[in-house]
């Protein structure tokens, strides 16, 4: 049983507060975990456009969205200045990276991502990947190897910003395997690891606390290699305690944790064994909106 996991980061706060968290719980269990950075605005507020969206404010309350990501999160860009994240919280960044952990793209601006990417001209998208490699770049000093989309949000003219910026792998969708993705009639050469695990918010409300590491025990037991996505807003901040006795758990019953960039690598070694599948977008259990998601 093999875990790899990603760590999403998507706000100001999650980057400052959530990311020493999760350092510090990887580091404690041997964790070679990937994390994704968002680098430009926050803009989290803008997000409650949304509200009137299916299933988005039931997930919202479900998931105690003012109590995990705070009230003032919750104000940025609109009645709050957005805060730029890379240039308020670059040591936070760099520690990770100096830490010995995978480091990639998650977003330029979560919230321009995930809300206006099927409205985006191909020159916005290719606009918008470029700032955050830019600023990834400048932080880390190397260029970025990997990135994953915000919300498992992507169209056919990200995944070929994607290619175009050769990277190792990407993350964007809800998946079984790894594979080479079409979409729209087109196919990219960018191998996708997709998330095969449910998050932490599409749990919570539906199952006990106390069933969440059951649940994932459940479905990793039952596949070879899975790839968990957790928040740094989430098990960074309330749910850190959770996921650090799910960690502990993990390790006790045998699970080998493993990277995705050695995935990623294992995988390429064997080209012609990969599966190419077209990327479909389509409504997903616990979440609000359309998701990418590997057709099999």
């Amino acid at each position: 049983m093999k875990l790899a996991i990603k760590v999403d980061v998507d706000t100001y706060r999650g980057t400052r507060d959530g990311v020493p968290v999760l350092r510090g719980l990887f580091e404690r269990f041997e964790v070679p975990a990937t994390f994704l950075f968002s680098f430009g605005p926050d803009n989290t507020g803008k997000a409650l456009r949304r509200i009137f969206r299916k299933g988005f404010l039931k997930k919202c309350l479900r998931s105690n969205v003012a109590g995990n990501y705070g009230i003032k999160t919750l104000l940025y860009g609109t009645l709050l200045k957005a805060p730029k994240i890379s240039k308020l919280c670059s040591a936070q960044m760099k520690e990770v990276r100096a830490a010995g952990f995978e480091c990639g793209i998650h977003s330029w601006d979560h919230f321009n991502w995930q809300e206006r990417l099927p409205r985006m001209r191909p020159t916005e998208v290719d606009m918008e990947f470029m700032r955050a490699r830019a600023e990834f770049e400048k932080i880390f000093g190397e260029t970025a190897k990997c990135c994953g989309a915000p919300g498992w949000q992507i169209t056919p003219d990200a995944l070929e910003a994607e290619d175009k910026a050769g990277l190792l792998y990407a993350s964007d969708a809800r998946g079984k395997t790894p594979f080479f993705p079409s979409m729209g009639g087109r196919s990219f050469k960018t191998l996708q690891i997709p998330t095969t695990l449910p998050t932490l918010d599409e749990l919570l409300g539906i199952v006990k606390t106390d069933d969440v590491a059951d649940i994932y025990m459940g479905d990793i037991s039952r596949s070879d290699f899975s790839v968990m996505t957790v928040h740094a807003e989430l098990e960074g901040g309330a749910y850190a305690r959770l996921f650090g006795d799910f960690l502990s758990r993990a390790a006790a019953e045998g699970v080998e944790f493993a990277s995705l960039e050695a995935c990623a690598r294992k995988v390429l070694s064997a080209p012609h064994s990969v599966p190419a599948c077209e990327i479909r977008m389509a409504e997903f259990p616990g979440r609000s909106g359309l998701l990418a998601q590997q057709a099999i």
